[in-house]
This record gives structure tokens, C-alpha cells and sequence, in this order.
């Protein structure tokens, strides 16, 4: 592989490895909640979250003056956008509990957060095998088992928004709640928009 074409797949296995860092400590911080720290969260979730902003930028730089790329440069870029979204909603999750001034945290709300960073693990795991996909035996069974996390996503979502409103007597703290989960059900689905997205390369190159 040409030494230009690595760059891409280097650009996309250090953003997908900031997103696992950026949902670990999202488990950390719902897990040691203290409201009283919620801004000194957010400072640290910004910086994985710029840090992706940086290598999204730096692929825009070099899709722009590209003459030749390994796949179509419309692809690299849709995937550039769709693990920079990642990031985006996982600090959003943090910013919907500051801003709906959450003081204690659902438990559904910890159990969602790990299985975000299952996804983020194997999409970790995907990047890893994306740079050799024409040879790769694992990618399309690591692409079927982050979908599969994201069904596991949508089940949790369900039952946690029928028990918030079976359970309701707080409605202010209801909405908030619901506001929250539709971010990390968002982030789930932007999990599984990447691995797509490598499904979707691998299919029209090979």
C-alpha cells in the first residue's frame, strides 16, 4: 500500500480510537456522577471530541488535493463525517445532563453508556482490518456484531423510555430523561452508520 493511501486509514484508526476513549470515560462519568463536577466533564469530553474535529480536518486537507485515493474520496469523507458524529453525540450526552440540570443518574443510562463503548471497541477493531479489507476474513463479521450492539441499544431505549413513563411523576424530569436517551440512541445509531459504511466500501471494492 502506497504510503498516501495509509494516511486515510491511519486518520480513520485514531478517530475511532478517540471515540472509545471519549465512551469510556462517559462510564466513568455517569458511573461517579457529581453534578457539582459536570463543567470540568465536559472540558475533559470536549478534548476528545476536538481532537476529532483536528483529524476530520486534516482529511478534508487531504481529500482536497488527493489526485488518487484508495476508494472513492466521496466515501472517505462520508466516513470522516459519520466518526466525527460519534464524537459529536457522545459529548452531547454530557451537555444534555448539564443543560436539563441532571442531579442523579438512571441506571439504564450506565448500562446504555458501556454499550456504546462496545461499539466504539469494535469499531476500533474494524479499523484495524479496513486497511487490508480486500484480504480481511473478520471485517464483515465485526461490521454484523456492531449492528448487533445497536440492536441491543434499541431494545434498552425502548423499555427505558416505557419504564420512564409508566413510572412518571417528575414530568419535567421525565422530558429530561428522554432528551438524554434520544442522544445516546443517536450515538448508537451513528456507531452503526460507521460500520455500515465500511460494509458499504468493502462491498463496491471487492
Amino acid at each position: 500500500m502506497a504510503k498516501s493511501d495509509k494516511f486515510y486509514f491511519d486518520n480513520f484508526a485514531q478517530c475511532t480510537s478517540l471515540a472509545k476513549q471519549a465512551a469510556e470515560y462517559l462510564v466513568s462519568c455517569l458511573e461517579n456522577y457529581d453534578p457539582e463536577k459536570i463543567e470540568d466533564m465536559l472540558k475533559e469530553m470536549h478534548v476528545f471530541e476536538h481532537g476529532a474535529d483536528i483529524k476530520k480536518h486534516e482529511m478534508n486537507e487531504t481529500l482536497a488535493k488527493a489526485f488518487v485515493t484508495p476508494v472513492d474520496r466521496e466515501d472517505l469523507d462520508m466516513m470522516s463525517h459519520q466518526l466525527d458524529n460519534v464524537l459529536d453525540l457522545l459529548e452531547e450526552v454530557l451537555q444534555k445532563l448539564y443543560i436539563y440540570d441532571i442531579k442523579e443518574i438512571e441506571p439504564a443510562a450506565i448500562e446504555y453508556a458501556r454499550n456504546l463503548v462496545k461499539a466504539c471497541d469494535l469499531l476500533c477493531e474494524i479499523m484495524s482490518e479496513f486497511e487490508n479489507f480486500k484480504k480481511s476474513k473478520r471485517l464483515h463479521a465485526l461490521v454484523v456484531e456492531c449492528n448487533d450492539v445497536e440492536e441491543e441499544c434499541d431494545k434498552l431505549y425502548l423499555s427505558t423510555m416505557h419504564a420512564l413513563t409508566k413510572n412518571s411523576t417528575d414530568v419535567l424530569k421525565t422530558v429530561s430523561w428522554y432528551k438524554v436517551f434520544d442522544c445516546f440512541e443517536a450515538c448508537a445509531d451513528a456507531c452503526e452508520h460507521v460500520s455500515d459504511c465500511v460494509g458499504s466500501i468493502v462491498m463496491k471494492n471487492t
